[in-house]
């Protein structure tokens, strides 16, 4: 009797196991199944990381992290100079401005093809530092922030600390230049709480947020 309790204990014991163990592979912080191009199974990250490598417009000041998989020569910091490039083993200079980390990659990894064979490349933005959002008036924070993913202006004032004691919430402005041309968009706080049909717009690179 007593070695019947101890095997249902023990096959208890390996199902939690087996369960935790499936969890963790499915994990959304890591996808386990993505393929390097020679077949061999690669850790990639994913969430925020590719959402902002993804949208993200590179420019003059950002850090990138460059791996090319297997090639430590090749791998490191990356730097996008005033002249909006970055020096990449064997390639020399490569542009980087205007093109997003995800595009930057692609042109590596084809012209690595030339001198590695089936080169797996990532480009990562380590440090963004080319797209700027500022935020002033009554806000607990006011200043300059780096736009590194997509912010509406709800959340960007959120990451200024949220609204000062005296801040009129229904006369938010967004002050934006499109073409050398200055538009601003009203936000009405209150109503974007209450549900109500009102603007909270993503943020472009060198956006102000006047709150009042």
């Amino acid at each position: 009797m007593g070695d019947l309790v101890m095997k249902k204990i023990l096959l208890g014991l390996l199902i939690s196991l087996s369960i935790l163990i499936y969890c963790g592979l499915k994990s959304p912080a890591y996808a386990a199944e993505a393929k390097a191009p020679d077949g061999k199974p690669a850790l990639v990250r994913q969430g925020a990381d590719n959402e902002v490598n993804g949208n993200y417009v590179l420019g003059k000041g950002d850090v990138l992290d460059i791996t090319v998989w297997r090639e430590p020569m090749l791998s490191g910091e990356a730097l996008v100079r005033a002249d909006g490039m970055i020096s990449v083993g064997l390639l020399g200079d490569v542009r980087a401005v205007g093109r997003t980390p995800m595009d930057l990659k692609d042109e590596i990894q084809r012209r690595l093809k030339e001198f590695v064979a089936a080169p797996a490349v990532t480009v990562t933005l380590k440090t963004p530092a080319s797209q700027k959002f500022y935020v002033i008036g009554e806000v607990k924070t006011p200043g300059e922030y780096d736009l590194a993913k997509n912010l509406t202006v709800v959340q960007a004032i959120a990451r200024a600390g949220g609204f000062s004691e005296w801040a009129s919430k229904d006369e938010i402005l967004l002050i934006r230049k499109e073409n050398g041309v200055e538009k601003r968009i009203k936000i009405n706080y209150k109503d974007f709480v209450k549900g109500k049909d009102t603007e909270n717009p993503e943020l472009k690179d060198n956006d102000t947020i006047v709150v009042r």
